[in-house]
């Protein structure tokens, strides 16, 4: 009897998001803002849903647990994506808290912001912002999702008043914060997308610096989950963008950013030759890398 063989064509919802990337971008302006997979239900979290500081005991015993997990998948991580950093002389300077910065295009990239956090001299706490939707996944996504030291964001007034308390106690004792500026995910997305100010807020108000990250791809042998190109991780750390305390907390907000942005899309034009001005980001699967 013959055995059948394995299915290794490329995901059909895989290819499905690609194009719903494709079009958004095509339409520009808001629309790379727009979630392109589904969102986990739930709704948007009360104040007595979320222990930001982890005060409570059962947060702790929580978190000490999921911190043992994911430090157990890094390497694991590592491996798998081929990660290299690149500009870790960038760090040198760094004193206390600070924002770090980088391209959201999937899963487990910010793993490869971890390798970062980890070489910043002294000793620092690794956060991260997330969608606050995320924080109702269920499983051992779920569970990291809710107790590896992660920041739901939340439209209630009084969650977010918490949020903003929180990240000011984490920056001040020498925390550092992962704040995707592109706000939503997309998946294998090359490009640097429009940032949104909140990253840049928080540095401005709380006067520590932006570690920018850029985090470019490039296709490997085998195929992931999907059964698409693996994809290797290169993690481009580039110069810290300090708020200048003689502007105002907007002026820093829109200058930040501007210069966060402004890095990121010379390191794209830099790797993979393209301008971003005019070049898609759109990952064309089963092609030569860029």
């Amino acid at each position: 009897m013959k055995r059948k063989k394995k299915d290794l064509s490329p995901s059909p919802e895989r290819l499905e998001i690609l194009e719903r990337i494709r079009r958004l971008e095509a339409e520009g302006g808001e629309s790379f803002y727009v979630d392109v997979e589904p969102d986990p239900s739930g709704h948007q979290l009360r104040p007595d849903e979320v222990d930001y500081l982890q005060k409570k005991v059962s947060s702790k015993f929580k978190a000490f647990w999921a911190r043992r997990v994911a430090a157990a998948a890094q390497p694991k991580l590592r491996r798998h994506f081929q990660m290299k950093i690149l500009g870790e002389e960038n760090l040198a300077g760094i004193r206390g808290g600070a924002i770090l910065t980088s391209n959201h295009f999937g899963m487990f990239e910010n793993m490869a912001v971890k390798e970062v956090a980890d070489r910043v001299p002294g000793k620092h706490k690794f956060w991260r912002v997330i969608k606050g939707l995320n924080y109702f996944q269920t499983g051992w996504v779920g569970f990291l999702m809710k107790n590896c030291d992660t920041l739901p964001l939340s439209e209630n007034l009084k969650t977010s008043r918490l949020l903003h308390e929180a990240m000011g106690k984490i920056l001040a004792d020498d925390g550092l914060v992962l704040v995707y500026p592109e706000q939503a995910m997309w998946w294998n997305y090359r490009k640097p997308r429009p940032f949104k100010p909140g990253a840049f807020f928080f540095a401005a108000k709380f006067n520590v610096p932006i570690i920018p990250i850029f985090v470019t791809m490039s296709e490997i042998e085998g195929l992931d989950m999907y059964h698409f190109p693996r994809q290797a991780y290169t993690v481009h750390i580039m110069p810290p963008i300090y708020p200048n305390p003689e502007k105002t907390l907007r002026e820093n907000e829109r200058e930040m950013l501007a210069r966060n942005q402004q890095l990121c899309n010379d390191k794209y034009r830099e790797v993979y030759g393209k301008d971003p001005n005019q070049s898609s980001g759109v990952w064309e699967p089963f092609k030569t890398s860029d």
